[in-house]
């Protein structure tokens, strides 16, 4: 199989740091800055003007983080959904004026609402429409500006209510996110199905990988090879997809580590 090149989840600092190793290969970035309340309902102008000068030269894929604190896309109430609506509508000018082709948005499903589907037998339906009507306008602006967004697993449990919501919309740029530390928390907490049955049943879906270890406890955020997440098994089930997402190492700490961290992995034949 031909390894994947692997891209990295940004804040500006970091980008000043990893410079030549993202622009040299033309990795891909998913800036995420903007996913801070303060910051997107604030004036982005100069944090943006910064970003353009420093992304000059740039030939990767980019991406954004999308707003999600306090942001439940399955929100009734119509109220709500509209401050959610302006804050992704808000996400989508930035990810404009950036060149992003994605955004990323956090899915809304929990353990709560596995364990409880036959309790609540019309819950399920009912959060497939509000989050139908609140992504409504959201995917019309996605779709005029070439910008899809991938619903990241978060509280999943379930690895089909995503592919549910997507083949709801039914919208070209609505896809599924599989965070790989989401998925083994997942696994390891609450016996959700393994990392690779995530990749499985997300199919022709899949448009985004937020790569990272865990140990199956927290959401760890660690360099692969840190955590127990089965690496070579993953990158098994991606190159069996029929998708091609795009793959993104999202870690917290040490980003100046992470040319030594994909090299480890390709020296496994996994990545490069």
């Amino acid at each position: 199989m031909t390894l994947p090149l692997l891209g990295v989840a940004i804040r500006r600092g970091d980008l000043d740091v990893l410079r030549d190793w993202i622009f040299g290969p033309g990795r891909a970035i998913e800036i995420q800055d903007f996913v801070m309340p303060e910051v997107i309902t604030g004036d982005c102008g100069p944090l943006i003007a910064s970003y353009r000068a420093a992304l000059d030269g740039h030939a990767g894929a980019r991406g954004i983080h999308g707003p999600f604190f306090g942001l439940d896309l399955s929100n009734p109430d119509p109220e709500i959904r509209a401050v959610i609506q302006a804050r992704l509508l808000k996400g989508l000018e930035i990810a404009e004026a950036l060149g992003a082709t994605h955004m990323v948005v956090h899915s809304p499903f929990t353990y709560w609402h596995l364990l409880n589907r036959r309790n609540y037998a019309e819950l399920h339906g009912q959060m497939l429409e509000a989050i139908a009507a609140c992504l409504a306008p959201v995917l019309a602006r996605a779709g005029d500006i070439g910008c899809d967004l991938m619903l990241e697993n978060i509280d999943d449990t379930d690895p089909g209510d995503r592919n549910d919501v997507v083949t709801r919309i039914g919208h070209p740029n609505l896809r599924v996110s599989i965070d790989t530390g989401h998925a083994q928390l997942a696994h390891g907490r609450y016996g959700a199905p393994p990392v690779v049955d995530f990749i499985a049943e997300a199919g022709a879906h899949l448009g985004h990988v937020h790569v990272q270890d865990a140990d199956g406890y927290a959401d760890r955020h660690w360099h692969p090879g840190e955590g127990c997440v089965p690496w070579a098994a993953v990158f098994a089930a991606l190159a069996r997809s029929p998708a091609a997402p795009r793959l993104i190492l999202e870690v917290r700490d040490r980003l100046e580590r992470l040319p030594m961290t994909v090299a480890a992995l390709e020296e496994r034949g996994l990545a490069r």
